[in-house]
């Protein structure tokens, strides 16, 4: 960790770390994605810790030199408002108890409650980061068509906040979000997801024999994961040969969950392998030809940027957040959401012409080098920091701009 050096005059107390305060859902989530950022920021001198409610992650986070607040309260399938007052009130305890200079907020919920919570303790600085619009904007049931007006006005209110800064990560997210809040674009930042490490996640060479096309994510129906079955089924029907894989796990916190029952019958239908949550994720890609995810809408899918790096061609859709990583024809296929035909003749031609394939990758991988490694992400949101902690954050604190 690089040195922190003084600025105060001889004999005055020096200066002390600025308090970095990130709040998140979900542990897994945290470790996952902003972990490597948590860690570039302690290394720049900050005093870094994560509120999150815990599973089985709180370790490694702790292992990297990050200090865990568990929160009780927060639950992402929890809507009612009690709920959201208890949760409220535990945010707004934690930032009093622990007075940080800056409090990063990590999707939808966080942002809602967290921001209010800081405001009310008069915290100097507080990020938000919108992974994407999510269920209360993309889907279309009674209970997200009801959320919606109330989410609407509170993203407005906190937006529109001076010592905010509200990060999206894709283009169609920051057009909307500033029509929501009455403001201009330019008011919300763009930065392109978490990043990846572009050394982990490095080109191999396409696997020998059948084909294997995997669908890696959270087994939600906005992931496009019934469209890929019902592909998969269709090709197999055709004579087709290839294997198709689900990589993941149902998400009981998601309304839109897939059963696990759902799974383990097609699982027993034969059209494609059910592998369930894999922590290897940088092997699985190997052992891919194709990476696809027919989703809905995503903030920026760090899967597909993963697939990219690792010289893999992806089939996805051309909808917010997924079109942001490929290009059409160059790197991988775009098709329509939720147009199966489409989705199947673009597996298919993926299927039959692994030389296409191996030259997509190629192409991903340079883009994801240019645009989306972990060096380029983290350097830019640090830079969010920066210009949080001169403007709103005490002068009694202390950070370097940039880890050495």
């Amino acid at each position: 960790m690089s040195e922190i050096k003084s600025r105060a005059e001889p004999g005055a107390l020096s200066p002390r770390r600025p308090k970095l305060l990130y709040v998140a859902t979900e542990d897994w989530y945290f470790a996952s994605d902003t972990l490597p950022l948590a860690v570039a920021a302690s290394a720049c001198g900050y005093d870094v810790g994560v509120a999150t409610r815990v599973t089985n992650h709180a370790g490694v986070i702790a292992d990297a030199g990050i200090k865990v607040h568990p929160l009780g309260r927060m639950s992402r399938s929890a809507i009612g408002p009690f709920s959201q007052v208890r949760s409220f009130a535990e945010l707004k305890a934690l930032y009093e108890r622990e007075t940080p200079d800056i409090v990063h907020h990590i999707a939808l919920k966080p942002v809602i409650l967290g921001s209010r919570a800081a405001r009310s303790v008069g915290i100097g600085g507080v990020v938000n980061s919108i992974m994407g619009l999510g269920y209360v904007f993309t889907a279309e049931d009674i209970k997200a068509r009801a959320l919606r007006p109330l989410v609407a006005a509170m993203l407005k209110s906190t937006v529109r906040e001076p010592s905010v800064r509200t990060i999206v990560q894709n283009n169609d997210d920051r057009t909307e979000l500033a029509k929501i809040a009455g403001v201009s674009a330019d008011k919300i930042q763009l930065i392109r997801g978490s990043g990846v490490d572009i050394e982990r996640f490095a080109p191999t060479p396409l696997p020998a024999g059948i084909p294997l096309i995997i669908l890696p994510g959270r087994m939600l129906r906005e992931k496009g994961v019934y469209q890929f079955v019902d592909a998969a089924r269709q090709l197999k029907k055709q004579g087709v040969v290839a294997r198709f894989a689900l990589v993941g796990a149902s998400d009981p916190d998601n309304p839109n969950s897939i059963k696990p029952e759902v799974l383990q019958a097609w699982a027993r239908e034969g059209a494609v392998e059910v592998w369930g949550y894999r922590a290897d994720i940088v092997d699985v890609i190997k052992q891919a030809s194709v990476v696809c995810l027919p989703a809905f809408r995503e903030g920026l899918p760090r899967i597909l940027i993963e697939a990219a790096a690792s010289a893999r061609a992806v089939i996805t859709t051309d909808v917010p957040g997924c079109r942001d990583v490929v290009e059409h024809g160059r790197s991988g296929w775009l098709v329509p959401a939720s147009d199966v035909s489409q989705l199947r003749a673009a597996l298919a031609e993926a299927i039959a012409n692994p030389t296409i394939c191996q030259t997509f990758g190629a192409r991903g991988r340079q883009l994801v080098t240019q645009h989306f490694s972990s060096k380029i992400i983290i350097g830019e949101t640090l830079e969010v920091y920066s210009s949080l902690r001169s403007r709103f954050c005490s002068p009694s604190t202390v950070a370097h701009d940039h880890p050495s």
